[in-house]
C-alpha cells in the first residue's frame, strides 16, 4: 500500500506540475517557452468559459516552476499542462480539487479535502493501463500502455466500484472510478465540460 501511495504521489506530482518533459503545442513549442498569454489561453481551455474567465491561472516559467499569471475571483485554478505529453492537457479545478491534488503531490496517505472537488479537462488527458487496470504506478511499469482520454470532468472524492456500481476502467458509457483501490480513487466522467449547462 505504501508503494501504491508513493507511486500515486509521484504520478500526481508529475501529472500536476510536470515540466521536465513539457508538452509541445500544436506548433511544436514547449509550454514553458510560450508567452504567459499563450499559456493562459491553453489553461483556460480546460473549462467552460463561464468558469475559466474568472479562474486564477498558473503558468510554467522557463525555470519549470509554476507562477500565478492571473488572479481569480471564483475559487478555480487553471494550469496549461499536467501530464507533459506532446499535446497540452490543461486542467481547471476548484479549491477542494486543488487541495486533493496538493495532498497527492505532498505524498499524504489520503486526501484531506472536506468536500468533493470538481476538475475539468475539456481537451482530454492521458492514463496508463496494464493488465486491464489503471493505477498511478502503472505508468512506469514495462508493458504499460498509454491511453488518450477524451474531454472529461472529475469529482475528486472517495469512490469505489463496489459502492458506486461503476467500473474501474472506461467502458462504453465513459464514467468510471480511476485509481480504484487507492485513497485517491475518484470519479471520471467522459463528457465534454463545454456542453454542460
Amino acid at each position: 500500500m505504501r508503494q501504491l501511495v508513493t507511486g500515486l504521489a509521484i504520478s500526481l506530482a508529475l501529472l500536476a506540475l510536470s515540466t521536465t518533459a513539457a508538452p509541445l503545442s500544436i506548433a511544436g513549442t514547449r509550454i514553458e517557452a510560450m508567452s504567459s498569454a499563450e499559456q493562459i489561453k491553453i489553461a483556460e481551455s480546460a473549462a467552460p468559459a463561464r468558469i475559466s474567465r474568472d479562474a486564477a491561472v498558473m503558468v510554467i516559467g522557463k525555470d519549470g516552476k509554476l507562477a500565478e499569471a492571473k488572479k481569480g475571483t471564483n475559487g478555480f485554478t487553471c494550469v496549461p499542462s499536467i501530464e507533459g505529453q506532446e499535446i497540452p492537457d490543461p486542467i481547471c479545478m476548484d479549491a477542494p480539487a486543488y487541495k486533493w491534488l496538493t495532498d497527492a503531490m505532498e505524498g499524504k496517505p489520503k486526501p484531506t479535502n472536506t468536500s468533493p472537488g470538481v476538475a475539468y479537462m475539456a481537451r482530454g488527458g492521458w492514463h496508463w493501463e496494464k493488465d486491464g487496470k489503471i493505477t498511478p504506478v502503472t505508468k512506469n511499469e514495462p508493458g504499460a500502455k498509454r491511453v488518450q482520454e477524451p474531454p472529461h470532468w472529475m469529482i475528486l472524492w472517495p469512490f469505489t466500484p463496489e459502492k458506486s456500481g461503476l467500473p474501474s476502467v472506461p467502458k462504453k458509457f465513459g464514467t468510471y472510478v480511476m485509481y480504484d483501490g487507492t485513497p485517491y480513487a475518484h470519479l471520471m466522467i467522459y463528457q465534454d465540460p463545454n456542453i454542460l449547462k
